[in-house]
């Protein structure tokens, strides 16, 4: 059985740092490729990371290039997103999904998701 599991979200102020993590089963980080997306209230689904299994290539959206940066543990089936410098606009449920064979920041290749966690970024 498939299962994406989000952990690692909360409450923090601009200018701190968080490290999500999203914990796979029923299947190899070295076979499916993961995204991160976001969604905050009223909004779209928006891509703001993704990591290649076949070649470690990344993919990070404009908004937060310099600041986040995706990283696997294949030894824990887990990949991370270390989130720097947060800012208000990075408030967000932010999800895991894995896709096939294609590393993109749109959601539709994305097969499986997880169940997301919070980010609120806030003074």
């Amino acid at each position: 059985q498939v299962q994406l599991v989000e952990s690692g979200g909360g409450l923090v102020q601009p200018g701190d740092s968080l490290r999500l993590s999203c914990a796979v089963s029923g299947f190899t980080l070295d076979n499916w490729n993961i995204g991160w997306f976001r969604q905050a209230p009223g909004k779209r689904r928006e891509g703001v990371a993704c990591l290649s299994s076949s070649d470690g290539d990344t993919k990070y959206a404009d908004s937060v290039k310099g600041r986040f940066a995706i990283s696997k543990d294949s030894a824990k089936n887990t990949v991370y997103l270390q989130m720097n410098n947060l800012k208000p606009e990075d408030t967000a449920v932010y999800y895991c999904a894995s896709a096939w064979k294609i590393c993109t920041l749109i959601t539709d290749p994305f097969h499986y998701w997880g169940q997301g966690t919070q980010v609120n970024v806030s003074s």
